[in-house]
């Protein structure tokens, strides 16, 4: 688990290369989201800029698997981007409170490979969070996302009304975060995997 923020970001540049190239993949060839593209390989918006902090589980030679993005909910291009009229309520914004945007799996890596890195990338968001005075994630994500979440163990609950994104239903999440957090993601069978290798299946 890596944790880059402005200040370790020159070091990390093969990680953050291989998560920018997956999330081109994912979220634009995949899921067809209109998102600026760089070089026809990466997807980086202006939200990726020094104010972004990024968990990323990598494989042994430093190649991304999973990761997510986290951003400020002080500033004023955060607290859901463009979404940000699914957030009505000012409560919703803080210094413990950081949105959640760019979940993502590397599509290269075995059905076995994903589940391991996913819940490497829970344990690392939550860790993070209790380390650093975190007590909620915020974020927009359809309702499959967020019932997906919430079978995971995640506190995780609706914000506002929702609205419609490229032809989808979205809602405005909070993901509320505690001491008793590792333990619901264990009872709902999110292990902490340990080091996790792209060659499994």
């Amino acid at each position: 688990m890596l944790i880059v923020d402005q200040s370790t970001r020159a070091r990390e540049h093969v990680a953050l290369r291989s998560m920018f190239a997956a999330r081109k993949r994912i979220f634009v060839d995949l899921l067809k989201q209109d998102l600026p593209v760089l070089a026809d390989r990466y997807e980086i918006d202006h939200l990726d800029g020094p104010d972004a902090t990024y968990l990323i589980v990598t494989d042994a030679e430093g190649e991304h698997l999973a990761s997510a993005r986290l951003l400020p909910t002080t500033g004023p291009a955060s607290t859901g981007g463009p979404y940000r009229n699914l957030f009505p309520r000012p409560e919703f914004r803080g210094p413990d409170i950081s949105e959640l945007t760019h979940v993502c799996c590397t599509p290269d890596a075995g059905p076995r490979v994903r589940r391991r890195a996913r819940d490497g990338l829970l344990h690392g968001l939550v860790g993070h969070a209790l380390a650093n005075g975190i007590r909620s994630f915020v974020g927009v994500a359809d309702h499959g996302w967020i019932a997906r979440a919430t079978r995971l163990g995640c506190a995780c609950r609706p914000l506002g009304a929702g609205g419609m994104c490229e032809g989808r239903a979205v809602l405005a999440f909070a993901i509320d975060i505690d001491s008793g957090t590792p333990a619901r993601l264990a009872a709902a069978g999110v292990a902490d995997p340990g080091p996790i290798g792209r060659g499994a299946s």
